[in-house]
């Protein structure tokens, strides 16, 4: 992403207005913690909402005689989640596969 700078951009002054806006170490945290928060508050969301989900299959494979969990749908869940994670993406699975079993 290129920017174009303008002639009158080029002959403009800086006001102590412009200083004081200027981007700080701090203020680029600032607006990435912002971000990160935002970004958190979407993740729990969706967490919840996939628990929410889970539930549901949970319920109709019971009522259809079946087991609430099914450990090889789960072996799946935990193979994309390392795949596209590593590592660290095996635990983040194994923790969204504890919180969506067994509330119901």
């Amino acid at each position: 992403m290129s920017s174009t700078v303008t002639p009158e951009a080029m002959t403009a002054t800086v006001t102590p207005q412009d200083v004081t806006r200027a981007v700080t170490p701090e203020t680029t945290i600032a607006n990435a913690r912002e971000r990160i928060d935002s970004l958190d508050d979407r993740i729990i969301g969706l967490v919840q909402e996939r628990m929410a989900v889970s539930a549901v299959v949970q319920e109709t494979r019971i009522a259809s005689g079946g087991r609430r969990v099914n450990l090889s749908r789960e072996m799946e869940i935990l193979g994309r989640y390392r795949e596209a994670l590593g590592k660290p993406g095996t635990a983040l699975a194994m923790t969204l596969l504890e919180l969506s079993r067994g509330r119901i």
